[in-house]
C-alpha cells in the first residue's frame, strides 16, 4: 500500500461487483474498514448510500472512492483495475451533508433517520395523502393532497426528485428541494427551492384513514403523525472523484439530458 493512507474495499454482493473485489485484492493491499483511512466501494448508488449510512451508524465517517458495477452509478466513478493508487491521490473530494428526519407515528413511537439523497412522505393506500407542510414554524400548506412529497438533496436531486419533476440542484448551492409527488391540490403548485438551515414539518391530516409512510433513502416507517426534515451539520460525508468526473459536473450535465 502506497504511503500511509489505509484503504479498505467493500463490495455489494452482486457477482460483478464479488469478482472485481478479487480482481483487487489480487493487486493492491487493502486494510480492514475497522483500520482504515478511506474506502473503496465497487457496486451502484444503492451500494454507496448503504455504504454511508453504515458509517453514519457507526459513527465512524471515512472518505470514500465509488465504483460503478451497478446501473447509472450516479455517485460512482468508472470501473478500472489499473492506475487505483494514482487515481486515489488525484480523487477530489466533496463534502455532503445528509438530512437528518425525525419521525412521530401514529402510536407515539419517534425515530430519527438520516438520509443523504432524500426525505419523501409517500401513501400507504389508494387514497390520496393529506398533509400540512410548515417552513419554519410557518403554515405554507394548510392542505397538500397528493400522492407524497420528498425533500431533497443536492446529491439527490437528480435521483426520485427529478423522476418527481422536481429542480436539479447544483452541488455547494446550500439548497434544498421541496417537491410534490403527483399533487392534486394545490394544483398549481410545482413545489420551492430552500435555504438548506430551513426547517421543513409535515403533518398528517387524517393519518388513520389516510396512513402516510415515511422514507429515508432506503429506510422506510409506516403509518406517520407528522414528520420534520432538516439538514444535519454535524455528520459531513466526504464523496471522493476523479477530476474527470467530478459530482458537480454530472450534476450540471444532467440538465441537457433530453
Amino acid at each position: 500500500m502506497s504511503g500511509d493512507i489505509r484503504r479498505a474495499l467493500v463490495a455489494s454482493p452482486t457477482p460483478a461487483a464479488r469478482a472485481a473485489e478479487e480482481r483487487l485484492r489480487a493487486v493492491y493491499d487493502f486494510a480492514p474498514i475497522e483500520a482504515a483511512d478511506m474506502v473503496v466501494a465497487l457496486g451502484g448508488d444503492g451500494f454507496m448510500l448503504q455504504t454511508l449510512h453504515a458509517m453514519l451508524e457507526a459513527r465512524r465517517i471515512l472518505p470514500i472512492f465509488g465504483m460503478n458495477l451497478g446501473t447509472v452509478g450516479f455517485l460512482m466513478n468508472e470501473w478500472r483495475l489499473d492506475g487505483l493508487d494514482q487515481r486515489l491521490a488525484k480523487a477530489k473530494s466533496f463534502k455532503v451533508n445528509p438530512l437528518r428526519m425525525t419521525v412521530d407515528t401514529v402510536d407515539g413511537e419517534q425515530f430519527s433517520i438520516p438520509a443523504i439523497n432524500e426525505v419523501s412522505l409517500l401513501r400507504e393506500t389508494r387514497q390520496t395523502a393529506k398533509l400540512e407542510v410548515e417552513v419554519n414554524g410557518r403554515i405554507v400548506l394548510p392542505e397538500l393532497v397528493c400522492d407524497g412529497v420528498l425533500v431533497a438533496t443536492p446529491a439527490g436531486s437528480t435521483a426520485y426528485n427529478l423522476s418527481a419533476h422536481g429542480p436539479i440542484l447544483p452541488l455547494g448551492s446550500a439548497l434544498v428541494a421541496l417537491t410534490p409527488i403527483s399533487p392534486f391540490r394545490p394544483r398549481r403548485w410545482r413545489g420551492a427551492i430552500l435555504p438548506e438551515a430551513t426547517r421543513i414539518r409535515f403533518a398528517v391530516l387524517n393519518p388513520v384513514k389516510r396512513p402516510v409512510s415515511a422514507v429515508a433513502d432506503q429506510r422506510e416507517v409506516r403509518d406517520v403523525a407528522q414528520v420534520e426534515v432538516r439538514i444535519d451539520r454535524t455528520t459531513p460525508l466526504t464523496l471522493l472523484f476523479d477530476p474527470e468526473h467530478t459530482l458537480d459536473d454530472r450534476i450540471a450535465a444532467e440538465q441537457f439530458i433530453a
